[in-house]
């Protein structure tokens, strides 16, 4: 008696449901989601790998060999804590970059810890940078200038990457040795569900990674200086009263 098999026993049968996935996912809209998957999850890793590295970051327990401090602007803690590495001798000199330029060394005194008189030896105040990139650029001509070869730099822990990345990029041959202030400190609390904290990271995470791609395409780059734009305005003016004139 003749009997007939089944076209497919079980076993094939589940060994073609990996292949009828597979050929679902190729197919152009499951290609395109596999990729937006794939490129979301990049991205998560991404940022939980930043976050962590600025979670992480601690002060120097002991700095030794630096020759001038660097600090950047956005709160007088950060000034603070510049001024007492300063007074500890942990550099000769301080560079406070990006000062509004309304903001003159006496109020600058009297909302930090510094005496009046430290503002005449060795404390200098940079106006011209208005945002991170000026502030590499100020600083870079400030270390130049001095021949700083060991340079201490001040800010908030979450801008450190972004703020050394730019100091490197303007600077390859200056040691900048980082030391974060920690005015948020994500480690003692649950940051992914602290909504303000959150917010900061994942700004702070967006500058950071423009400023990377920036860095990787290269080509010409603003300066981030207020005399800059001054000129750019001067130049524009004039080309506009000439063609005026004609």
């Amino acid at each position: 008696m003749n009997t007939e098999l089944p076209d497919e026993s079980p076993e094939t049968g589940a060994s073609e449901k990996p292949r009828k996935i597979a050929r679902r996912a190729l197919r152009p809209a499951g290609v395109i989601t596999l990729v937006l998957v794939l490129g979301a999850g990049l991205l998560i890793g991404s940022f939980i790998r930043f976050a962590n590295e600025v979670i992480n970051l601690v002060p120097p327990a002991e700095i030794a060999g630096a020759d001038g401090i660097v600090v950047l602007t956005g709160g007088s803690q950060r000034i603070d804590q510049a001024i007492e590495l300063l007074n500890g001798g942990a550099g000769d000199r301080l560079l406070i970059s990006g000062v509004n330029p309304d903001i003159s060394s006496r109020q600058i005194a009297r909302v930090t810890s510094a005496e009046p008189a430290m503002f005449e030896c060795c404390i200098d105040i940079g106006h011209d940078a208005i945002d991170t990139v000026g502030n590499a650029n100020e600083a870079a001509q400030w270390v130049a200038e001095n021949k700083f070869v060991n340079v201490v730099v001040v800010t908030s822990n979450y801008h450190m990457p972004r703020s050394l990345m730019e100091l490197r990029r303007v600077d390859s041959t200056t040691n900048f040795i980082p030391y974060p202030v920690i005015a948020n400190d994500f480690s003692k609390i649950q940051w992914l569900q602290h909504s303000g904290s959150l917010r900061l990271l994942v700004a702070e995470y967006v500058k950071y990674m423009a400023a990377r791609a920036h860095l990787i395409r290269g080509g010409a780059s603003r300066d981030g200086l207020r005399s800059s734009l001054a000129s750019a305005d001067n130049v524009g003016l004039k080309s506009a009263n000439m063609a005026g004139g004609d």
